[in-house]
């Protein structure tokens, strides 16, 4: 099992991109959490095997239909053994 910390930029809030990214991590069976982030981004951790993280990846360079990705940053990361389940993370 891998770990990756991914931010992703463009037209990426407003867009429903964290639901669907936690029903791709679902369909894929990754564990993690995804938010927006203050300077409007999208900030994800994901784990899983390392065949069904690089098809995640490719669909974050995507996104949901009304999102308009410009770039996907992944940097490898320790594995969190507390993630069992992928959910998004609403901040204040």
């Amino acid at each position: 099992m891998i770990s990756r910390h991914i931010i992703i930029t463009g037209k990426v809030q407003g867009v429903f991109f964290r639901k669907n990214a936690k029903q791709k991590a679902e369909e894929l069976r990754l564990s993690g959490w995804v938010k927006n982030t203050p300077d409007d981004k999208v900030e994800l951790l994901v784990q899983g095997n390392d065949t069904d993280i690089n098809k995640y990846i490719e669909w974050c360079k995507k996104g949901p239909p009304k999102a308009k990705v410009d770039n996907v940053y992944v940097e490898a990361k320790e594995k969190d053994n507390s993630l069992n389940e992928f959910i998004i993370v609403y901040e204040d």
